[in-house]
């Protein structure tokens, strides 16, 4: 096997792995950019030390797994806190309807019991009609959340039209 394929290999890995970090949080993002330096330099300085001096290939094969293991230790930040959305665009979802008429509506709001608060800093998030494609919608139950870091307002799913278009919005955090 030629010399630069592993080191080409692991560049098409990463760019993947970054490509797929692209639209999620920004603790995934910054977790998989930093494991990615992290491991490039870690690598380098065990493939180098190893007696095989292969600082390059070490320090590729570094990098995807400095990425694969901050991107996931990242993610799971991510899901654990919520992210935050600095703007509508962000929280967008690739949920498009294009014909002339808008989607359906969703059904009517279901009587919701807000029970006892459960910690001092929990925001109530009202149940609301999230909508699956298809013209359906699947409820989800009103419930208490931490609010993520710097979050100081909850914007709740709704859809928007956009040059023709109806576009479904899912709820987000902003700060």
């Amino acid at each position: 096997m030629n010399t630069k394929t592993p080191i080409l290999l692991a560049a098409l890995a990463a760019s993947t792995l970054f490509s797929g970090c692209v639209d999620t949080g920004p603790n995934t993002q910054r977790g998989a950019v930093g494991g990615a330096a992290l491991g490039a330099v870690l690598g380098a300085i065990i493939g180098n030390n190893s007696g095989h001096g292969n600082g390059a290939q070490g320090a590729a094969i570094g990098a995807v797994a400095g990425a694969i293991a901050g991107g996931t230790l990242g993610n799971a930040n991510d899901h654990e806190q919520g992210t935050i959305y600095r703007s509508e665009r962000e929280a967008t979802t690739n949920v498009v309807v294009s014909e002339p008429p808008p989607p359906p509506p969703p059904p009517t709001v279901r009587e919701e019991v807000v029970y006892e608060r459960p910690y001092e800093e929990a925001v109530w998030i009202r149940g609301y009609w999230s909508y699956a494609g298809g013209g359906r919608y699947v409820w989800v139950e009103g419930h208490w959340v931490r609010p993520p870091e710097r979050a100081r307002t909850y914007v709740a799913p709704h859809w928007r039209r956009d040059r023709g278009s109806y576009v479904y919005v899912e709820g987000y955090w902003r700060g």
